[in-house]
Formats: C-alpha cells, sequence, structure tokens
C-alpha cells in the first residue's frame, strides 16, 4: 500500500540511475536506499517524496546519500539554452549564470557562448 504510494519517488529513482538502491517495507514504512549522483538528483528525490506524503512524511524512511558532493549538478546544454536559463532551472535565479560562467571558465570564455552538447558544471553555491 505504502509503496504504491510512493511510486513515483520509485520511478524517478530509476530513471535518475541511482546507484546501490534498495527498497524495503516493515510495518507500513518504505525504507529507500541509495546514492544519488549529485546533490541536485537527492534533492529532486525528497521533493518528489514531499509531492507525495506531504512536508513531514512518517511513512517513509529515505536514506540518500551523494556519490559527487564537489557540485551541485552537472548539465549538459541543449539547444536554444542560455545560462540565465540553466540558472534559472538549477537556482531559481537566472542572475546566478555568473556563478555557472565562473566554474566552467576551462571551456567557456563568454558566458553569452554556450552550445549544444557542452557539459558544465553546475556550482554548489
Amino acid at each position: 500500500m505504502v509503496r504504491a504510494k510512493y511510486q513515483a519517488v520509485l520511478d524517478l529513482g530509476e530513471k535518475l540511475n541511482i546507484q546501490n538502491g534498495d527498497v524495503s517495507e516493515d510495518n507500513g514504512i518504505l525504507k529507500v536506499k541509495g546514492t544519488a549522483a549529485t546533490q541536485y538528483e537527492k534533492n529532486l528525490l525528497w521533493d518528489a517524496i514531499k509531492a507525495a506524503g506531504g512536508e513531514n512524511p512518517s511513512d517513509i524512511m529515505a536514506d540518500i546519500k551523494v556519490a559527487d558532493e564537489s557540485v551541485y549538478a552537472r548539465h549538459t546544454v541543449a539547444s536554444g539554452e542560455t545560462l540565465g536559463k540553466i540558472a534559472k532551472h538549477y537556482y531559481g535565479d537566472a542572475m546566478k549564470y555568473k556563478d555557472i560562467f565562473e566554474a566552467n571558465t576551462d571551456i567557456l570564455k563568454n558566458p553569452d557562448l554556450i552550445y549544444p552538447d557542452q557539459e558544465l558544471i553546475i556550482p554548489n553555491l
């Protein structure tokens, strides 16, 4: 029953390719463990947990670790994207594009020139 309630979380975990994943149910509590690639992916999982179970769900215990804590996320540029649009997506603030640019000066020379398929580091702020 509780597994069905959180099926969207489990599906997201598969989509994100969560490593060392384990799911069990014990006395009506769903226990979820695994390792997300980045903090951003961990946050996505927590957002999904809260969407299904509310702000402080009591029927799920999640132990989600992060494999790479040196970055917030890694992003592959898609056609039509700008650093501002990417910053808005990850941070909710387009002006944080400067932080993304600074973290990627090894591959970016101008914040207005990014290209599809470039992999950008989205830094921890």
